[in-house]
C-alpha cells in the first residue's frame, strides 16, 4: 500500500490524483478531473452545488482508484479544498439545504461593513488574524442559517451542520460519522482563535453562528476518520487535510520562515511562512495558519487576490476576446507595450492590501488605438501589479525580502505573465516541473499522517523553470505609477462611492 489518494476540490473543478510514495517523495500515477458549474444568482453572488461537488469527488476518486490498480494499493486519503466556501446540510439525510456560498461571494458585505462601523474589527483581527470582510466563512454561515427556514432551531438541536468544503467531504466520505475540519480551514472562518486553535464563543456570538453546528478542529496530518467501506471497496484512513493555499505551501516545501509561494488560479494567493508565532499585520495582510502537523504549528501571512485567472476566463467566456486561454500569451507578446491600458480585475471586489469589497472591474487608458490585445495584456499585467502590492505589504510588515517566489497554478504556464511578475516584483520566479502543488501538499500530509513519510520536506525530482529580472527600474516605476492610478479609479467608481 504505497499510494495516496489526493482529493483536490477547487473553485472550478474537482480532481483526484493518485501519488506513489517513492524514495521519500511522491510521484503522480493517475488523475481524474470534472469541471464544476458556477452559479451567479445576483451581482456579486457566487454559489456552488455541494451535492455536485460530492458526486464529482466520488466519481473522480473511483476513476483514479481503478486507473491505479485497485483500492488495495492505497494507504490513505488526503483532502485539499477551496477555502471559506460555506456549506449547510441536514444531518439525517446528508443532503445540502442550500447551494454553497463560495469564497468569492460578496452578499454579506453590508454585515461586515456594519461590524466595522461598530469598531469590532480590532478584536476580530487580534483573535483570528483576519479582517472583517465577506470573504471569510462566518458571515456566510450566518446568512445560510437565516436563508433556510427553521435551520437555526434545528442547528441548536444538532440536526443541521455547518462547515467548509473539507468538512462536507469528510462528512460524506465517512458516511456522516465524522464532523471535522482541519486547523488551516478553521483559521479562515473568523471564528477560531489563531493562538489556541479553538473556536471562540465570543466570535460565534458576534457572527451569530451556533458553536454546536461547527465541526471539531483537527491537525492537518493524522487519521481523521475512515471512508465508508462501500465507497471504494474497503475503508481508507483520511489522514491529511489542508486548505488549498496552505496545502500548496506544503507542496512547495516552503517550510521555513521566509519561504513564500503564490498560487495563480481563479484567484491568486500569496502565503509566506513566518514561523511558530503569529505575526500581526499592519498592512492588512491576513494572519493565518501555514499548517499544523507532527506536533508543530507553523504560522503564515497571506495576501489574497480575488481575480487572477478569472480575468482571463472573463476575456474568453464573458466578452469572447479569445477562444482559448493559451492565446493570451501570444497576443500580449505581440504588443510592444501596454499602450497605457490597465485593467483592475475587481469583479468581486479587491483583496489585500486594499480590501474594497464594493470595487468593480475597471479598464483605464483606452484610446482609439486600443484593441483586443491591449485588454488581454492588461489582464496578464494585472497579475504582476497585484503581486507587487502584496510583496510590498509583506515587506512593510517586517518580513525578510524574498530571494525566490515559488509559483504554481494554471496561469504559470504563461511565460509572458511570469516574466512580467519577475520584472515588476524584482524577484526570481520559480515554477516547479510538477504543477499540482495543492494536491501534492495534501498527499504529503496524508503520507506523513500514516507514517509513509518521515517529514514534510520536498525532494523535487526535476529542475524548476525560472524567470529573473530584465526590466529597467525607470520602466518599472512608470508602469507601477500607472497601476496605482488605475486602482484609485476602480475604488472611486465603486457603487457606494459614486
Amino acid at each position: 500500500m504505497s499510494l495516496i489518494l489526493a482529493i483536490d476540490q477547487g473553485t472550478t473543478s474537482t480532481r483526484a490524483i493518485a501519488f506513489e510514495v517513492r524514495d521519500q517523495d511522491l510521484r503522480p500515477v493517475a488523475v481524474s478531473q470534472i469541471e464544476l458549474a458556477q452559479h451567479f444568482p445576483h451581482s456579486g453572488w457566487v454559489e456552488h452545488d455541494a451535492a455536485e461537488i460530492w458526486s464529482a469527488t466520488l466519481q473522480t476518486c473511483r476513476e483514479v482508484v481503478r486507473k491505479a490498480g485497485g483500492v488495495d494499493r492505497f494507504a490513505a486519503v488526503g483532502i485539499t479544498n477551496q477555502r471559506e466556501t460555506a456549506v449547510i446540510w441536514d444531518v439525517e439525510t446528508g443532503e445540502p439545504l442550500h447551494r454553497a456560498v463560495v469564497w468569492q461571494d460578496r452578499r454579506t458585505a453590508a454585515v461586515t461593513a456594519r461590524l466595522t462601523a461598530e469598531g469590532r474589527e480590532p478584536m476580530v483581527q487580534a483573535a483570528t488574524g483576519l479582517i472583517l470582510d465577506p470573504y471569510f466563512s462566518a458571515t456566510k454561515f450566518a446568512w445560510l442559517l437565516d436563508a433556510v427556514p427553521g435551520s437555526r432551531e434545528r442547528a441548536a438541536r444538532g440536526e443541521v451542520k455547518l462547515g467548509t468544503i473539507d468538512s462536507w467531504l469528510i462528512w460524506k466520505l465517512t458516511g456522516g460519522g465524522v464532523h471535522a475540519t482541519d486547523a488551516t480551514n478553521a483559521a479562515r472562518t473568523a471564528l477560531m482563535d489563531l493562538k489556541t486553535v479553538e473556536w471562540r464563543d465570543d466570535l460565534c456570538a458576534l457572527f451569530d453562528v451556533p458553536r454546536q453546528a461547527l465541526p471539531a478542529i483537527v491537525p492537518c496530518a493524522g487519521t481523521i476518520g475512515e471512508t465508508e467501506p462501500g465507497l471504494f471497496g474497503r475503508p481508507l484512513p483520511i489522514a491529511g487535510s489542508a486548505g488549498d493555499q496552505q496545502s500548496a505551501l506544503v507542496g512547495h516545501g516552503a517550510l521555513q520562515p521566509g519561504d513564500a509561494k503564490i498560487t495563480y488560479g481563479t484567484g491568486a494567493f500569496l502565503v509566506a511562512n513566518v514561523g511558530e508565532t503569529p505575526v500581526a499585520s499592519t498592512r492588512r495582510l491576513l494572519g493565518t495558519l501555514g499548517y499544523q502537523a507532527a506536533g508543530r504549528t507553523a504560522y503564515a501571512l497571506e495576501g489574497s487576490i480575488f481575480s487572477a485567472g478569472s480575468a482571463i476566463q472573463w476575456l474568453r467566456d464573458g466578452v469572447r476576446l479569445i477562444s482559448e486561454s493559451r492565446q493570451s500569451e501570444a497576443m500580449a507578446q505581440g504588443l510592444p507595450d501596454n499602450g497605457g491600458v490597465y485593467m483592475v480585475p475587481g469583479f468581486t471586489g479587491l483583496g489585500a492590501p486594499w480590501w474594497e469589497p464594493e470595487a468593480r472591474g475597471t479598464v483605464v487608458g483606452l484610446t482609439r488605438d486600443s484593441g483586443p490585445a491591449h485588454f488581454v495584456r492588461a489582464a496578464l499585467e494585472a497579475l504582476a501589479y497585484q503581486t507587487r502590492d502584496l510583496l510590498d505589504a509583506l515587506a512593510e510588515d517586517g518580513a525578510p525580502p524574498l530571494k525566490t517566489l515559488k509559483v504554481d497554478g494554471g496561469v504559470t504556464a504563461n511565460s509572458f505573465a511570469m516574466q512580467f511578475v519577475a520584472d515588476i516584483c524584482q524577484v526570481e520566479v520559480e515554477r516547479p516541473a510538477f504543477q499540482e502543488m495543492t494536491a501534492l501538499g495534501a498527499a504529503r500530509l496524508a503520507a506523513l499522517g500514516v507514517g509513509l513519510l518521515p517529514d514534510l520536506k520536498a525532494r523535487p525530482a526535476e529542475s524548476p523553470a525560472r524567470w529573473t529580472l530584465r526590466m529597467k527600474a525607470v520602466e518599472r516605476e512608470r508602469l507601477l505609477s500607472g497601476w496605482r492610478r488605475a486602482v484609485k479609479a476602480a475604488i472611486i467608481a465603486a457603487p457606494d462611492r459614486a
